[in-house]
Order: C-alpha cells, then structure tokens, then sequence
C-alpha cells in the first residue's frame, strides 16, 4: 500500500488518477502509524514551501518522514522541503534529507518566472529512470524555485542560465521537482518504477 502524504498543500486529484491508471494501491492519509506502516510514502506538493513545513509540523510529520526507512518520493514542493531550507522561508528549517539549498530564480531578459511547461531532463542516473524511451526526455514543470546541484543530484535540467536538480536521490528518499503525474507516458514510467523500488 502507498501512502499518499495530505497535509493540505494542493489538489491530489492528479497523482491519485495517474497512480489509479497504473493499478496501484494507495490511501491518503496524515496519519502518522499509516504512513509508518505503508510500503511506499508519496509527499505531493503546490504552493510555499514554508506553509508545507507549517503545515507538516502541525500534523506531527517531520519527525515521521526522517524515520522512514522505506522508499519515499517527494514531488515538487514535497521534494523542496526535503532538502536543507529554501529561500521561500527565510530562517526556517526544511527536513535536511536532500543535502540541497533552494533558491528563487532570478529575473533573465525573456525568461518567465514561474518556471512553467515542458523541459528536457539530462544527466539522469539511478532506478527512477531505467528503462526510459530518450536519454533526454520533456517533463512538466510548475515552479519559481528550484534545488541547486548538489551530490544528491541525479537528473539536471536547464532553464534560463540556470541548471538545477530536476531529481535528487538520498537513500531511500527520492524527489522530483516536475509533476510525473503530469508528465504523459514519461512521468508514468518513473511513477512505475519508483512502484517497483
């Protein structure tokens, strides 16, 4: 069974359909024994990633998610707070799995912030993305922050001047800045293996 992590940070809709298309077993839950007890942890995420660790925390969860020692996948906001703090919250601690600073991007001539629509991985290594049909496949991003590179970093992606983790691995803990919810057959197959792990 996956758990589904809901600490009422965006709509779920999406992940639960694209898992559903994939026939696999989840519930949605804040419940910390439940999600101890599941196989797999997914931590979702839309919005600021302060009002995510607000909102972890008054659920009881940080402590929770550190402990887990099966396989976790940490989605877009989810990812970020995974990582060591985010600019989103100045002097506010994240959960310091990713060994990963998050940051703003910063204004370029012609490049829109937020980062929004179809990029290119590159540089992709471990399990998440065996079997993948394009050494560089297009993913769907939605964000205005973003993880530096760092020695956690298993795929990269280029937006503006900037590369960034588009994916980190610690562990058992992995995380995806794009949506594979929404990412077409491509987003399925690392939500596929990520099932696998």
């Amino acid at each position: 069974m996956i758990a589904i992590i809901d600490y009422d940070m965006g709509n779920l809709r999406s992940l639960e359909n694209a898992l559903g298309r994939l026939g696999a077993a989840y519930t949605v839950t804040s419940d910390p024994d439940e999600i101890r007890r599941s196989d797999k942890v997914i931590l979702p995420g839309v919005g600021h990633a302060g009002r995510a660790m607000d909102n972890l925390e008054r659920h009881g969860l940080p402590s929770v998610i550190r402990a887990l020692r099966q396989p976790v996948l940490g989605i877009c906001v989810g990812m970020q707070v995974l990582c060591r703090d985010s600019e989103e919250a100045p002097g506010k601690p994240c959960l310091g799995i990713f060994d990963a600073h998050v940051r703003q991007f910063a204004p370029e001539p012609g490049i829109k912030v937020p980062h929004m629509g179809w990029n290119t991985l590159g540089n992709l290594e471990g399990r998440l993305f065996r079997d993948f049909p394009a050494p560089q496949p297009y993913v769907y991003f939605v964000h205005s922050y973003y993880a530096g590179l760092c020695p956690d970093t298993v795929a990269t992606c280029r937006y503006g001047g900037t590369l960034f983790s588009a994916a980190l691995k610690y562990e058992q803990f992995y995380g995806t800045q794009f949506h594979p919810e929404k990412s077409g057959h491509i987003g399925a197959r690392i939500l596929q293996n990520f099932l696998a792990l």
